[in-house]
């Protein structure tokens, strides 16, 4: 299927709902399916080690004249292949399409449709992947070099597994690109300094705040009405009302913030209270040690001022008593 450019989001895995809808989902590409892979092989260390320690202990109780050579090397081909071929087709099967190490990143493996993947596809990508990627039985630097190769050429991000299975990876989390907080507008500000927030809960505000950070991807007549469908909850929970014609998708960015205006004046108050408290909590600058920091003779004290009646300020010398016979 022929693409034109990513979505807003940075849609551009090509996938097509059943109503010729286009999905809003992310191609894995080469970085995040390397760390998934790496995750992947620390998890695979760890059965493997325990693994050779459950053959070790069976291969201990059999007798004396079953435990040969040939038993060690039977076992360690069933280890290797339950490792590298049963893992990833196990964990794809019945874990969604994802293993630990792509659930840990993000990602999913779907048919190319993006319908969910079965048995036959897992089963072609793990032996593609152990034959010719990794650990790449055969020619290990050639095929490792082509399979970086058509990752960096395909438009999909697929390896040669998922070319030859007929799959791809794609991402379970979509790109949001972090927008702050909205700036209180200077004309609503007196309204906004009387506003009662009390009956504002914590889930409404977050309704409101991913409505103004995302209002700009909605189009008309839409975004219109999910601001006037929230301004009706808003306004049901703080008073007073807003001056007139003021738009509702104004409103709510002003509402919001207010109300981080006030949670950020409020944690300021108790940090300074925690400080003035506690002080030995909050850390203090800490002076960087220099060439003036090693022990050296001290400095004489510099005499004071002389006060009003010419005699030194400061602490007056202890008058020596009188001496008997004196």
């Amino acid at each position: 299927m022929p693409r034109t450019r990513p979505g807003p989001s940075g849609a551009d895995a090509g996938l097509v709902s059943g109503e010729a809808v286009e999905l809003d989902v992310r191609a894995a590409r080469i970085g995040s399916r390397v760390l998934a892979l790496l995750l992947d092989l620390g998890v695979q260390a760890v059965l493997a080690v325990a693994l050779v320690l459950c053959l070790s202990a069976a291969a201990a109780v059999l007798p004396a004249g079953l435990a040969d050579a040939a038993l060690g090397s039977a076992f360690q081909t069933v280890g290797v292949v339950l490792i590298l071929v049963g893992y990833p087709v196990a964990w794809e099967r019945f874990g969604g399409g994802r293993t630990p190490g792509k659930r840990a990143v993000g990602l999913r493996v779907v048919r190319a449709d993006g319908g969910p993947v079965g048995l036959r596809q897992s089963l072609t990508r793990a032996l593609v992947g152990v034959a010719v990627e990794w650990p790449g039985l055969v020619l290990p630097l050639l095929s490792w070099v082509a399979g970086v190769t058509v990752m960096l050429t395909d438009r999909h991000g697929r390896r040669l597994g998922d070319l030859v299975a007929g799959t791809m990876v794609v991402h379970t989390r979509p790109a949001t690109a972090w927008r702050p907080a909205p700036l209180l507008a200077p004309a609503l500000a007196p309204w906004a300094y009387t506003l009662d927030l009390t009956r504002l809960d914590d889930a409404l505000a977050l309704a409101v705040r991913q409505y103004v950070t995302r209002a700009h991807l909605l189009a008309e007549p839409a975004r219109s009405r999910l601001a006037r469908a929230l301004w009706v909850e808003v306004a049901a929970a703080t008073t007073p009302p807003p001056p007139p014609g003021v738009p509702e998708g104004v409103c709510l960015a002003t509402v919001l913030a207010e109300r981080h205006r006030r949670a950020t004046h409020r944690l300021h108050r108790a940090r300074t209270l925690t400080a003035t408290l506690w002080p030995e909590l909050v850390p203090g600058p800490t002076a960087a040690p220099g060439p003036s920091t090693a022990p050296g003779p001290t400095a004489p004290p510099e005499p004071a001022a002389p006060g009003p009646t010419g005699t030194p300020g400061g602490p007056r010398p202890a008058v020596p008593a009188a001496r008997a016979g004196d």
